[in-house]
Parts: C-alpha cells; sequence; structure tokens
C-alpha cells in the first residue's frame, strides 16, 4: 500500500497551524468511506471497495501520526458480499458500546471488531423481507446518533425500514416514496427524511407514520434526489442534491417547497455532502469536477449578487465520490476519488 503526506505551513511561524494532506491508495476504487466517532480511535476510517463481482472488501484504515502514514490492518480486514453502499461506525464518542461498523449492500451488515483490534466478525445480518431470503437493494441508511440502537435503512422497493440492531428486529417499515428511495437522514431521535427517484424530500415522525410531509419537489418530472443531509447543529435545514446537477438544494423544513438558498459553483454532477458537524452555517460539497467545497451559508436568506461563493476549495486528482467530515475531529474532511483516500485539515 502506498502512503505519503504534505504538509504545508500556513506563514514562517513554525508554531502555525499546519495546513495537512494525507493520503492512502488502495488496490481498488473506493466507494463508501467513513469516520470512526469514538475519542479513542482519532484518524481511524472504513473504506470498501468497488468491485464488479459478488465478493468485495472492507478496509480499516488509521493514520500513524509518528510518521504521516495512513495504514491498513490486515486484521481487521475483510471480505464483503457485493460493493457496500454506504458504511458507518457507531456513533459512540465515549465508548460505551461495542465497536461496530455498519454495511449497506444487499443486506444490513453489522460487524463488531474486538477491543485489541485483532479480528473483526458479522454481528448481524438484517434483512427485512421475511418471506425471501433475498431483498431489494439497499441504497443507504443512516445510524441515530441520539439513539444508537436505532438504524434506518433506504431501498430500490420505494421502503424505508426502521431497525432496532440490539434485538435485531424492524421496529418500523414504511413505504416512503411512489419509486425507489435514495438516500436517508435522521434528523432526530424518532424524526426521518428520505429522498427518492421521485424527485421529493419526505419527512417521517415515528409517531405518525400514517403521514409524511413533502417539503420539496425537484421540480422537473422524473428528475432524482440522489442525496440527502440534515444538519444537526441546527436541524431546520437540510440539503439534497438532484441526479446529474452540479448544484446543492439547501432547504428549511418551516417553509417547504422553496430552497433557501442553492449552490451553484460546482463544474459537473455533485455526489456528495456534508454538514460540518461543530457549526450550523458550514457545509462541504464534492463532485465530477474533482472539487471538494467548503460553503458558508450564514447569509442564505441574503440576496447575493451572482449567488454564493465558497469560502474553501480543495482539487482532487479525479471526480471525488465520497465525502465524510469528522464528528470527533471536526477540522478533518475525507475525501474518496478512483483508488485514494485523503484526509485534509480544514
Amino acid at each position: 500500500m502506498v502512503t505519503s503526506s504534505d504538509q504545508i505551513q500556513n506563514g514562517s511561524d513554525e508554531q502555525s497551524k499546519r495546513s495537512e494532506i494525507y493520503t492512502y491508495e488502495a488496490p481498488w476504487q473506493i466507494y463508501a468511506m467513513n469516520w470512526s466517532i469514538r475519542r479513542d480511535k482519532k484518524y481511524r476510517l472504513a473504506i470498501t471497495s468497488l468491485i464488479e463481482q459478488y465478493p468485495n472488501r472492507v478496509e480499516i484504515v488509521q493514520l500513524d501520526e509518528s510518521n504521516g502514514e495512513i495504514r491498513s490492518d490486515p486484521n481487521i480486514c475483510f471480505e464483503h458480499p457485493y460493493p457496500p453502499t454506504k458504511t458507518s461506525f457507531i456513533p459512540d464518542k465515549e465508548c460505551q458500546r461495542p465497536d461496530l461498523l455498519a454495511t449497506s449492500s444487499d443486506f444490513l451488515r453489522l460487524w463488531r471488531i474486538s477491543d485489541d483490534e485483532s479480528r473483526v466478525e458479522l454481528k448481524s445480518c438484517l434483512n427485512s423481507d421475511k418471506n425471501s431470503e433475498f431483498s431489494g437493494p439497499i441504497t443507504s441508511f443512516d445510524w441515530n446518533e441520539a439513539e444508537p440502537r436505532r438504524i434506518g435503512t433506504s431501498s430500490i422497493d420505494t421502503t424505508c425500514t426502521i431497525w432496532d440492531i440490539e434485538r435485531e428486529v424492524v421496529d418500523t417499515q414504511l413505504i416512503a416514496h411512489d419509486k425507489e428511495v435514495y438516500d436517508i437522514a435522521w434528523g432526530g431521535v424518532g424524526v426521518f427524511a428520505s429522498v427518492s427517484e421521485d424527485g421529493s424530500v419526505r419527512v417521517f415522525d415515528l409517531r405518525d407514520k400514517e403521514h409524511s410531509t413533502i417539503i420539496y419537489e425537484s421540480g422537473e418530472p422524473s428528475t432524482p434526489l440522489v442525496r440527502l443531509s440534515w444538519n444537526k447543529q441546527d436541524p431546520r435545514y437540510m440539503a439534497t442534491v438532484i441526479m446529474g446537477s452540479a448544484k446543492i438544494v439547501v432547504l428549511d423544513i418551516r417553509f417547504p417547497a422553496l430552497p433557501v438558498v442553492e449552490l451553484q459553483r460546482h463544474q459537473a454532477s455533485v455526489n456528495a455532502i456534508a454538514w460540518a458537524p461543530h457549526s450550523s452555517s458550514h457545509i462541504c460539497t464534492a463532485g465530477d469536477d474533482s472539487q471538494a467545497l467548503i460553503w458558508d451559508i450564514s447569509s442564505m436568506g441574503q440576496h447575493v449578487e451572482g449567488g454564493l461563493d465558497p469560502i474553501l476549495a480543495y482539487t482532487a486528482g479525479a471526480e471525488v465520490e465520497q465525502l465524510q467530515w469528522s464528528s470527533s475531529q471536526p477540522d478533518w474532511v475525507a475525501i474518496a476519488f478512483s483508488n485514494k483516500l485523503q484526509i485534509l485539515r480544514v
């Protein structure tokens, strides 16, 4: 595995905050990727392969701060059926729970990393269709930070499923949209939203499962929405991405139908969005123009001549497929492009 680090000094002052970029090269194209959240596992990430065959791979990698190398640990790398559409570590900053990693593909799977990090074992393989050994592929999932026993999944079979992973049972399953559901995001303990091939953002409250609120529709017929991110610092706001579009639509759930701002500085399709975990007004976006952009949207709602510009831009070596902002280390953003993982200090 090839790894490298670049360290750029800001000014001549040796004590000035370093701008840092660390790179890891995987032996395959990276698709899903995410940060560990535990306090005792700084700079640890999971990456997954995109290989057009049944066996794929999951690697858990970590930055060695002493030499600036990101290393893969062969003891906790493992084979995975089909390419995972998403991966996520358990939201457990204080290390109170088992060290779990979730992945989605044909099923939702939970993997347990042993305390000494000597092995990974499959803890659960969750299939919401008890009448079949197969299920509609899971497009995405979101782990509920406020209640980590809950994971919500989205599927091409038009449903969203809420799992109780401790009991390994379906808590709720809803027909969420008219067409395939592409992404899901929690906005609190019992509230989640989803986006779909049908072009709508819908919000669901588990206290009233019969109803949902459509807070945005993409307008043109058959214009799918493919990504959704809910602002954890200010749950009034969420962001979504239209398939094949270079713009990001930011919504205020109090004012359905009309975006509060559209971010339009990407030059090609946007693939990933992530709100800052420590600031309600910053969002990072990345796409096929090889750009990762950070925006300050604190001025949204005010007219900005010519539209909002990003406050930071980074150009990667290829189209950026994936982007994650570290919740336990908010100075760091990770991007994945081609076979490379990069972590960037912002």
